[in-house]
């Protein structure tokens, strides 16, 4: 203390410091309070009793969102009690660390994650790693561990250790350290703005900055001219301040956080429960362990406490730290489960506390707009992993929808999609996180409008007139603008998607974009989003596909036709959820939505099936066309032999073949060479192996091929064997083992005869199901 100046060093995020912060400030009762932070924010301080910690200061500069600095307060924080009590007291309260416009400025090719540690006070400041004051003090008093020491000498004590100690203390470790550019340019606006506040009539002055800066602003200090030199020239950015929600996740020191904390919950709960602190948390943990399911009584919590006790007496220690709470906690109420004392460590030492601002805070307008709709949809943010199943048919989870995937589209990843439960498209599950830096993907898209929807229409067409944009993104585009409801974007990405399309004359590119194209059509049916035109452009690439593909399975090594098999699995998958009215004639009848996956099952569409599609007589649909294309190609003699067997397992399926035997037995003569013909079943039963279940014929030609051939021959088509068979589930291939069996015994290997008084019931049941209930002609015959 000189000159009614008090200097009061903290440790950043220390509940001990907090405490000894307020009890200081009502003793010395100063007429101003300076704190270590940006002075652009001053302005934000008299919101503080209004929000919820943690919370953080959040600066950034427009037009370049991505450089942007983050400043965390904590409820245990020293700044945010010092903060607190001069809002209340009517004190003037004010930032004096160097501005952000000038951090922000400092590092153009700086990304935004370097600046998070900028506050505060990096206990060493962020350069000057090689100095750790924490750590040389505790190794001075014979601690091998910084924390340790810390919370012995001033948590577990109340914040009892006299601030003039701490000074001491860091003018110790400091002795002889010479600062660099950056800690110096901060240093010395400190003392700037202490000057100033002296200048303007204020006696009694509480400084609240990092302890490893109390030397630096008490003692001889240097001239306003040496230090307006320092300052002299500093780069500088327009830069804009508000409040936003931070975690305690993201106040860890884990997360990448400087002046980060191991156990931000614990050091919340010490601030929070300084009577009987131990016994508490551990009653915590046991109500935490219970909520799970596990079996915890309070003799458990009674005996921990004791042991957490009995061990800091053994170590010396004022007070039991979390290292003896958690040993306690593991040897008594988890007995010894590592899993539960990690489910502690999630939900009580990080914590999963998310802060909260005022309305009252500024914000941009999309930053309101998603609170207004976070209300309404009654979606809370949440720190923790929240995962909500959504039924499209109710129209509040069609909205929740809705908000989302147009959030997605701007980058904020609130929601991550999962895989739905059960079946139907009407369905999604979402697994729900908040994090700091979405506020920021907001601020950066500010100016795309000042709703969500808006921004996110804006958004949509700013992608779509990308000229690197390749067709795939586009059709993808396409699907998440439906997903979004964003129909006010879908002309302009369906105008660029239709040019590009039109230039592209890749077969493959074609093929990988069809997929996303057809789903997109699909959800425009399920979401009431219908997009004109969007069928006229699946319709005309699938017959580029059409016309491109037989040139481009020509010539194809293993690697290429695999791939391109990829391609056809899915634009035949895609094909099946397409309506199949032909426009002229034709039939093409059959055709549903139930279409099969990867494996071209087609279920619902099996032999007979194709009313008017036989071979040949294919209508003008696009089912049709499609088979029509692949029917043609089968029929060629310069095939590969994957590409070969899987068309024919294709339209085997679709009902479009009837000689697939002969085929067979044609690629596995003995004029084709054995890695050919593995290679053809490897595709061919790449649709799964039931098929060799059921049909006897092709069962005999795949094992009078295989045992026909040499040693030598058997073990080079081994691996593509083995490959193929071992993607058949464990029943398929017991069956085709019990199969082979009977036919080596000599034993009837054809369908079992079929007791028809036994099967009454379950027929009447599926003719019940069919609509057809009371039919009972052909009951057993069909």
């Amino acid at each position: 203390m000189s000159g009614g100046v008090s200097i009061l060093g903290v440790r950043h995020h220390g509940p001990g410091s907090a405490r000894a912060v307020r009890r200081e400030l009502e003793r010395l009762r100063p007429d101003a309070i300076l704190i270590e932070g940006p002075p652009e924010a001053d302005a934000l301080i008299p919101l503080a009793p209004g929000l919820e910690p943690p919370v953080a200061l959040l600066a950034h500069v427009p037009g370049a969102p991505s450089r942007a600095a983050f400043w965390p307060f904590a409820v245990f924080s020293p700044e945010w009690q010092a903060i607190l009590y001069g809002t209340a007291a009517g004190i003037p309260v004010r930032f004096c660390d160097l501005p952000a416009a000038h951090t922000l400025a400092g590092d153009a090719e700086s990304p935004a994650g370097d600046q998070d540690e900028s506050f505060p006070g990096d206990e060493a400041a962020r350069s000057l790693m090689r100095v750790d004051p924490i750590g040389a003090l505790a190794a001075a008093a014979g601690y091998d561990d910084p924390e340790r020491w810390w919370e012995d000498v001033v948590e577990h004590r109340g914040g009892d250790t006299p601030f003039e100690v701490i000074a001491e203390a860091m003018a110790a470790v400091r002795e002889g350290h010479v600062p660099d550019e950056r800690e110096a340019r901060r240093e010395a606006y400190m003392r700037k703005t202490l000057r100033a506040a002296l200048k303007q009539g204020y006696g009694r002055i509480a400084v609240i900055c990092g302890a490893w800066h109390v030397p630096a602003l008490s003692g001889p200090l240097p001239s306003a001219a040496a230090d307006n030199a320092v300052l002299r020239g500093l780069p500088k950015v327009k830069a804009e301040l508000t409040w936003v929600p931070w975690t305690y996740g993201r106040l860890a020191s884990w997360s990448g956080y400087g002046a980060g904390i191991t156990s931000p919950g614990w050091y919340h709960h010490l601030f929070e429960a300084p009577d009987r602190p131990v016994e508490r948390w551990l009653a915590q943990a046991a109500g935490v362990l219970r909520d799970e399911g596990l079996a915890v009584s309070s003799a458990h919590v009674i005996e921990s406490v004791r042991l957490a006790h009995g061990l800091a007496t053994l170590r010396g220690r004022p007070l039991a730290g979390l290292g003896e709470v958690t040993e306690a906690a593991r040897a008594v109420l988890c007995e010894g489960d590592d899993l539960a004392v990690e489910l502690i460590q999630r939900r009580m030492v990080v914590g999963d506390r998310l802060g909260h601002v005022s309305d009252g805070t500024p914000m941009v307008p999309l930053q309101r707009d998603l609170r207004e709709q976070q209300r309404r949809l009654k979606l809370k943010p949440e720190a923790l992993d929240r995962e909500i199943d959504l039924d499209l048919r109710k129209p509040l989870d069609l909205d929740r929808s809705h908000l989302l995937h147009r959030l997605g589209l701007l980058g904020v990843e609130w929601g991550t999609p999962g895989q739905a439960r059960g079946k139907g498209t009407f369905r999604e599950t979402w697994t729900l996180r908040w994090r700091p830096e979405h506020d920021l993907a907001l601020i950066e898209h500010a100016a795309l409008g000042t709703t969500v929807a808006s921004a996110a229409a804006q958004r949509a067409r700013d992608l779509a007139e990308e000229p690197s944009a390749a067709l795939a993104d586009l059709t993808s585009l396409v699907e998440r603008c439906l997903l979004a409801d964003l129909t006010g974007a879908l002309p302009a990405v369906l105008a660029a998607l239709s040019a590009k399309a039109a230039l592209d004359t890749d077969v493959t590119s074609l093929m990988a974009a069809l997929p996303a194209m057809v789903r997109a059509h699909r959800y425009g049916d399920v979401r009431g989003t219908p997009a004109e035109g969007l069928a006229v452009i699946v319709r005309s690439m699938l017959e580029r596909i059409c016309v491109g593909l037989p040139v481009a399975v020509t010539s194809l090594d293993d690697e290429a036709a695999a791939n391109l098999l990829k391609h056809v699995d899915a634009v035949h998958s895609a094909v099946a959820l397409l309506s199949d009215a032909p426009e002229a004639g034709g039939g093409d009848k059959g055709a549903g939505t139930g279409g099969g996956t990867g494996a071209g099952s087609d279920a619902g569409n099996g032999p007979g099936g194709d009313a008017g599609n036989g071979a040949g007589g294919h209508g003008a649909g696009p089912r049709g066309r499609w088979l029509g294309t692949l029917r043609g190609i089968s029929d060629r003699q310069d095939l590969h032999g994957l590409i070969e067997g899987r068309l024919t397992r294709i339209l085997l399926d679709s009902g479009e073949l009837d000689d697939a035997g002969d085929r067979m037995s044609r690629a596995m003569s003995r004029g084709q060479a054995p890695a050919r013909a593995a290679a053809w079943v490897e595709g061919f039963l790449a649709g799964g192996g039931l098929l060799l279940v059921h049909d006897p014929r092709l069962l005999g030609l795949v094992d009078g091929w295989l045992t026909g051939l040499s040693g030598e021959q058997f073990t080079d088509v081994l691996p593509l064997l083995r490959r193929t068979f071992g993607s058949f589930a464990a029943p398929e291939r017991r069956a085709i083992g019990e199969r082979l069996r009977a036919a080596d015994r000599g034993e009837e290997a054809g369908e079992q005869a079929v007791d028809e008084r036994r099967a009454a019931p379950a027929v009447a049941t599926v003719l019940s199901i069919l609509g057809k209930a009371g039919t009972r002609e052909g009951t057993t015959g069909r």
